[in-house]
C-alpha cells in the first residue's frame, strides 16, 4: 500500500490496526487523502464504509487546505473488540479548532462540518502539539 505513487509527504503506518499518511498541504492532497483511506479500508474489509469515510476525509481535509499551510495528517484506527466503529482523524498545524455554521442555500461552502455531524456516529476536535485533530467515528455496521 505504502509504495502507491501518491503524493504523500510521508506513510507513517499501514500495518495492524492503524495506518497513518502526512499529505502536502497542496490541491491534490484531498484526492490523494481520499484515495489512501479508501484503499485502507478496502484492505480492512470495510467497504461499507468506503464511500462514506472518503467523503468525510474529503470535507476535513479540504477545511485544513483553506486555512492551514502546513502538512496535513490523516490517521484511521481500525474498530477492534466490541466498540464497532471506525475513527478517523485528520490534523494540521491552525491551533483554531474549525467551527460548524449553518450554510445558506446559495453558500458554495460551509457545510462539511454539517456532513461529518450529521453523518458519524460522534465527533469533536482536540489541541495537539502544534495545531489541532478534528475525528469522527463510523458505526461498522454488524
Amino acid at each position: 500500500m505504502g509504495s502507491q505513487a501518491w503524493e504523500v509527504i510521508g506513510v507513517i503506518d499501514t500495518e495492524g490496526d492503524c495506518a497513518e499518511w502526512t499529505f502536502p498541504a497542496e490541491p491534490g492532497a484531498v484526492r490523494t487523502a481520499r484515495a489512501a483511506v479508501r484503499g485502507q479500508l478496502h484492505g480492512w474489509q470495510l467497504d461499507c464504509l468506503v464511500d462514506l469515510a472518503a467523503l468525510l476525509v474529503s470535507e476535513l481535509v479540504t477545511n485544513s487546505l483553506r486555512y492551514a499551510t502546513g502538512p496535513i495528517g490523516v490517521r484511521l484506527v481500525r474498530p477492534t473488540g466490541g466498540d464497532g466503529a471506525l475513527l478517523v482523524e485528520v490534523s494540521d498545524p491552525l491551533p483554531d479548532p474549525p467551527r460548524e455554521r449553518v450554510a445558506r442555500p446559495e453558500d458554495e461552502s460551509g457545510r462539511g462540518l454539517q456532513l461529518v455531524a450529521g453523518s458519524s456516529r460522534r465527533w469533536g476536535t482536540r489541541p495537539g502539539e502544534i495545531g489541532k485533530t478534528v475525528w469522527f467515528e463510523l458505526a461498522v455496521p454488524g
